[in-house]
């Protein structure tokens, strides 16, 4: 057997073993994620995966409803914010707030500047793990 078989032959077998390992109940597999920004006056969904729709309640404050139902609320998540300008304006995907909610069904997320006030993105990329 060749090299090139041999290699050809182990890789294979490795994404066998891995298949049969991970699956889309690993908790390692997003559950739901999102890329979507505010331009135009309205909510633009790039992308998504188990995301129904993303609602924007105020400035820089948005509810992402999931298209599947999550089995409870403890799941973790996370969220990136691209800048508005191409000045430095930073903006940040920030923790809620004790006024915002997080359920099975949907979760309040914000976006801030750096001087911790609301403001909307046109890219915002959010991710779910459970």
């Amino acid at each position: 057997m060749s090299l090139a078989s041999a290699v050809a032959a182990l890789a294979s077998r490795i994404g066998f073993e891995v298949k049969t390992k991970i699956d889309a109940s690993h908790p390692g597999v997003a559950r739901a994620w999102v890329s979507f920004g505010y331009a135009g006056g309205q909510v633009v969904i790039a992308s998504s995966y188990n995301v129904a729709s993303v609602v924007r309640t105020a400035v820089g404050r948005y509810r992402i409803h999931f298209a599947v139902t999550l089995p409870d609320a403890n799941y973790c998540w996370t969220a990136l914010a691209r800048s508005s300008t191409n000045s430095g304006t930073q903006r940040v995907a920030i923790v809620r707030s004790t006024s915002d909610l997080k359920t099975e069904q949907f979760v309040d997320i914000a976006c801030g500047t750096a001087q911790a006030s609301f403001d909307d993105s046109t890219e915002i990329n959010f991710v779910v793990y459970r």
